[in-house]
């Protein structure tokens, strides 16, 4: 009985490990920067990460407790390479909390600010959120260009089998 018990944990953190790595890979993608105008800094590539994980963890939100544990797990698996991302940055050990605290409340702002926009049909509320989340200004020349990027993003995980996602496999559209 108990050794089911950690065969799962085993296989979800496997499969939180993969999700994740395909988030972090997509936000790193070189068109964002290049192509999409998105600044190329830590605080740009935190950005997209979080944009990411925000459209996937929205995604596993719409199935039962399976995904929204992973989900869950996911989103533990963020805060524990934000930490790390700190430290190796040579953050404190007294400054990782007060950054950790700073990061949950930009990932929680940034969360609800896309939620709201992506549930509203008009485009511009997501290109405000993008172009105030990940270009730092009130209207950027490459934000309607991300915004529709995110809601072909959104879109795209919405059509994908949840139990597809559950497995670790996940798919996001290509850059135009």
């Amino acid at each position: 009985m108990i050794f089911r018990f950690f065969s799962r944990r085993s296989r979800d953190r496997a499969t939180i490990e993969g999700l994740y790595g395909a988030i972090v890979a997509q936000a790193r993608d070189p068109a964002f920067y290049a192509d999409y105008g998105a600044p190329d800094t830590v605080e740009g590539r935190f950005d997209l990460i979080v944009l990411h994980l925000v459209l996937v963890i929205r995604r596993m939100r719409a199935g039962g407790e399976d995904a929204q544990d992973l989900a869950q797990g996911l989103f533990d698996r963020f805060c524990r390479d934000m930490e790390h991302n700190l430290r190796e940055m040579g953050v404190s050990d007294l400054g990782v909390p007060k950054r950790m605290q700073a990061i949950g409340e930009s990932f929680y702002g940034r969360a609800a600010s896309y939620e709201a926009a992506l549930a509203q049909e008009a485009s511009s509320p997501l290109e405000e959120a993008v172009a105030r989340n990940i270009f730092g200004i009130a209207a950027a020349p490459g934000a309607a260009r991300m915004a529709d990027y995110a809601r072909r993003a959104d879109s795209m995980l919405a059509s994908q089998p949840l139990a597809d996602i559950i497995a670790g496999k996940l798919a996001f559209p290509a850059l135009r």
